[in-house]
């Protein structure tokens, strides 16, 4: 591979006075992690490489295969050995590395249900081992989030529960599984997205909670993350009037400098290393503030990093807010110093992301395969009737889906029909959304009864409790056929119903098959 060499200073004045000092325009490069389109690095990706970019990320669309993602890591090494590079890959819901066939891996409410901080260590170390080995070296990972609010949108499974010393205890084991691969942990959504009615990625959630409620619920798995040694925080788009009335988190210099870096002599939990934000390109920045305003605000505030990389995938956006950076140390909005001291903070992570690299980190660690479905077969709640009977012959499964949140995406298989058509060939299965409700309410449930006929009945929801649709089309299908089996692949609030109702405490791909397996009657 070539390294790309251009001069560093091109297009980096943005104002009349002459070229910008180069080691801002670097530095200005260094602490954004954008994404890009394609399973091959672009030119210009290579090209801001070599000129300072100090991280890429790599999202489901620039994944085929582990093999492809190592040969697109080690392009990008080729031209910047020392590159972060970022995945949002939590397991479970929200996966990259297998966002075509579903993870391996149940995400964080399986592994607080079955609440064993070995199990969650030895799921987060053989992750943190195959990100490793495709290099990449920098998780947008743990959710540290208390899911206080069983409605949230957006967090739901990717939080380990409700308790914050659950919740804590797990986030520590995963932080500390996930760098024993010499894989940086980045917990999230500092201080805590758990309450929220609203999902960042459209508009600003608000938590109206006091400090001490924060100090005791919110705060507890950060402060349990940061002495697991966590690498890298990341800061969520909500308001905390409590702690800042008028900005959001990731915006908030009494957010992070002064509640996450401030020593706990001045109350705050003295954090000395990376914090990335959320993605810039959300709603709840980008209509408020615009990208290149609320980036020169997140740096100013605090933050070492910018992420952008969701929506935002070109390279004028990479140079549009490294022109906003320069600009704004040039006229004093972001000192010279602050900003520098952003970019050591990135090069002293991809220091230590480089030494476990070549410490063999990933290698140390013995190949667990089959752990992300033993964990996914402990993390079942079953609630069986007295005249429940396994299947023994292929069922119609009727699957109740929901709109994707952004965070999960779309692209993600879920659900019991696949695995139950390799235990029971013949397995028919259909989709149903809150559209097919509209009318008549009579209408869905004869539906799914007729396209059923005499076979028994699978029905998959996930999060029942937050769509009326769902549950008012289960009632309806339950009240003729008592034997339909429920496979609740969601946050379980509901009450357990069917002959058999089964809580996987998530949709990843080995949730399905430990719930065809129980299903079955293979877990007795």
């Amino acid at each position: 591979m070539t390294v790309i060499s251009v001069d560093s200073t091109a297009d980096a004045s943005p104002e009349p006075g002459g070229p910008a000092d180069p080691s801002v325009t670097r530095d200005a490069l260094t602490v954004l992690q954008p994404g890009f389109v394609g399973i091959s690095a672009p030119e210009w990706v290579l090209r801001q490489l070599a000129e300072g970019l100090g991280a890429v990320a790599v999202f489901s669309r620039n994944i085929e295969s582990a093999e492809q993602l190592t040969a697109l890591t080690a392009q990008l090494r080729a031209v910047r050995p020392d590159v972060l590079v970022a995945a949002d890959e939590e397991g479970g819901d929200v996966t990259r590395l297998e966002a075509r066939g579903g993870s391996s891996f149940p995400g964080n409410l399986a592994l607080g249900a079955v609440d064993d901080v070995k199990l969650t260590r030895a799921v987060a170390a053989e992750l943190g081992r195959r990100l490793a080995l495709c290099g990449v070296n920098l998780d947008w990972a743990p959710s540290a989030d208390v899911n206080s609010d069983p409605g949230n949108p957006v967090i739901g499974v990717r939080s380990f529960g409700a308790d914050p010393e659950l919740v804590a205890r797990n986030t520590a084991a995963y932080v500390e599984g996930l760098q024993s691969a010499g894989v940086a942990a980045c917990v999230k959504h500092f201080p805590g997205h758990g309450d929220t009615a609203i999902d960042s990625h459209h508009a600003m959630p608000r938590i109206d909670v006091d400090p001490e409620t924060l100090r005791e619920r919110e705060l507890v798995p950060f402060r349990a993350a940061l002495a697991a040694g966590s690498k890298a925080v990341m800061s969520a788009h909500i308001l905390v009037p409590s702690l800042d009335p008028e900005l959001p988190a990731t915006l908030s210099p009494a957010v992070l400098t002064g509640l996450l870096r401030a020593p706990s002599s001045e109350g705050g939990l003295g954090y000395d290393g990376l914090i990335v934000t959320d993605g810039i390109e959300m709603q709840a920045i980008a209509a408020t503030y615009g990208i290149a305003r609320g980036t020169v605000m997140a740096l100013a505030a605090g933050a070492d990093a910018i992420c952008v990389g969701g929506g935002l995938s070109d390279e004028q956006t990479v140079l549009t807010l490294r022109d906003a950076i320069v600009a704004a140390v040039r006229d004093g909005s972001l000192p010279a110093g602050r900003l520098a001291d952003a970019a050591n903070r990135v090069r002293r992570l991809a220091a230590w992301t480089a030494e476990r690299a070549r410490a063999g980190a990933a290698e140390a660690i013995v190949p667990g395969s089959e752990v992300g479905l033993e964990a996914a077969r402990r993390a079942l709640r079953l609630t069986r009737s007295a005249d429940f009977t396994p299947l023994d012959a292929p069922p119609f499964v009727a699957a109740f889906t929901p709109v994707a949140n952004i965070a999960v995406g779309d692209v993600t298989p879920w659900g019991v029909a696949a695995e139950l058509e390799r235990l029971l060939p013949g397995t028919l299965t259909a989709t149903y959304r809150a559209a097919d409700a509209d009318g008549d309410p009579s209408a869905l449930p004869a539906r799914i009864l007729a396209e059923a006929g005499s076979r028994r009945l699978v029905v998959v929801v996930r999060d029942a409790h937050r769509h009326a649709w769902m549950a008012d089309t289960l009632a309806a299908v339950l009240t003729t056929r008592p034997d339909t089996i429920v496979v609740e692949m969601g946050v379980p609030q509901a009450p357990p119903t069917g002959s058999l109702h089964i809580a996987t405490h998530g949709a990843a791909r080995v949730c399905g098959e430990a719930a065809a397996e129980a299903i079955v009657g293979r877990d007795t």
